[in-house]
């Protein structure tokens, strides 16, 4: 979150006890204000070979060689190399402040970057298309998100035998064509979330509590990590966490309420939380209070947005886990510029930023520029050096 608006919101909330609302959105950033950000070296685990064949991320924490410290941004590229960065989508803030990442990095080192976002998760034809499209333009290097955890193999594979290095951002998958991927310990997304719920529900005296999930689309990397997190977190727990139900479906908004709002109809009045994802938690406020279950139901999100952090701030959302978009946005274009530039000594398989929580009690003091967009920004889906 923008320090700005955190200092608006401080404000506004001394004023009307903590229930103000977010500000009008601004105009996006220039060129000179992004050319001249500076990042800090970001916080990561990296994970070197050898390790389990076509595993993920979490997989190659078990298996690999970890070395715990700091990604530090590198310096401006030696030419305007070409990269091209596959989305899912950008129908939600979470891609937005990617987009965000890898633009401004962009214009500090000096390279030409193009945004290629496919119309959701259901549209895997769709980014397999673009991957063809970025193959065929011959990019210096491509970062992808992928939509599946295999289907995606066998363009990152053509892509390789093309000769152009295959990076992953944030999505998993289980190629080993890539050539580093950058995301977070899926996984402890659940872990984090469950949690905070966990020791919520003890400060509340409670000894169990019931769970639901909107974890997102079934089949995406990410989803399988929140769930597979989420069960390893309610079994290991020292109260009773019962996961009730679980209901997938992409991460728009109007889907995402249509199952928050099936899920209250059927267990409402059974839920203490529910814990959903970036595009999922956000959908599920409405119908809580439509239900007349504020008072009882607590929403966790598995990620952190602009949106969510305003909801933690208005006290409709109570936390979120953070996996810090922006900074594995920043993460994967540098690994790309250091491995078109020659500068790696030695190349890890797998970089893991680390992941954050963010709730009421620390919103104050929380780096929210490692996860959010600025105030006012536009996604922006190229950038080119020897056009500006």
């Amino acid at each position: 979150m923008p320090k700005q608006r955190i200092r608006n919101w401080t404000v506004l909330g001394a004023l009307a006890l903590g229930m103000a609302t977010a500000g009008a959105q601004q105009p996006a950033p220039t060129a000179p204000a992004l050319a001249t950000a500076r990042f800090a070296p970001i916080p990561v685990m990296s994970i070197f070979r050898p390790l389990q064949a076509n595993g993920t991320a979490d997989d190659a924490i078990a298996s690999g060689r970890v070395v715990d410290g700091h990604y530090p941004m590198t310096a401006r590229a030696s030419k305007h190399w070409r990269i091209a960065f596959l989305f899912p989508h950008l129908k939600d803030p979470y891609w937005v402040g990617c987009s965000y990442g890898v633009i401004s990095e962009a214009h500090r080192l000096g390279v030409a970057v193009d945004i290629l976002a496919a119309d959701g998760y259901d549209d895997l034809a769709g980014q397999l298309r673009q991957m063809d499209q970025a193959i065929a333009a011959k990019y210096d290097a491509i970062v992808l998100s992928p939509i599946g955890m295999t289907a995606n193999n066998a363009s990152i594979a053509k892509a390789r035998a093309a000769g152009i290095p295959v990076f992953e951002l944030a999505n998993d998958s289980r190629s080993d064509d890539l050539t580093i991927k950058v995301t977070t310990s899926l996984r402890a997304m659940g872990l984090e979330a469950v949690g905070w719920v966990v020791r919520d529900a003890q400060q509340r005296g409670m000894k169990s509590v019931n769970v639901g999930l909107l974890p997102g689309p079934i089949g995406a990397g990410w989803v399988k990590g929140e769930v597979d997190g989420s069960r390893i977190g309610a079994q290991q727990a020292p109260i009773q966490v019962n996961i009730i139900d679980i209901r997938y479906g992409d991460s728009d908004f109007k889907g995402q309420t249509r199952l928050a709002t099936q899920m209250l109809a059927k267990y409402g009045n059974k839920l203490d939380y529910l814990i959903g994802c970036t595009g999922c938690a956000p959908a599920a406020v409405q119908p809580v209070k439509d239900a007349g279950l504020g008072d009882k139901i607590r929403i966790v999100a598995y990620d952190l947005t602009d949106d969510i952090a305003r909801l933690i701030h208005n006290k409709e959302i109570y936390a979120a886990a953070d996996t810090k978009g922006v900074s594995q946005a920043r993460v994967a274009i540098n690994a790309a510029v250091n491995t078109l530039e020659g500068r790696n000594k030695e190349m890890p398989h797998t970089i893991l930023v680390k992941l954050g929580l963010v709730d009421q009690l620390n919103f104050a003091t929380y780096p929210f520029d490692t996860s959010i967009a600025p105030d006012g920004y536009k996604a922006t889906l190229s950038y080119d050096p020897a056009k500006n």
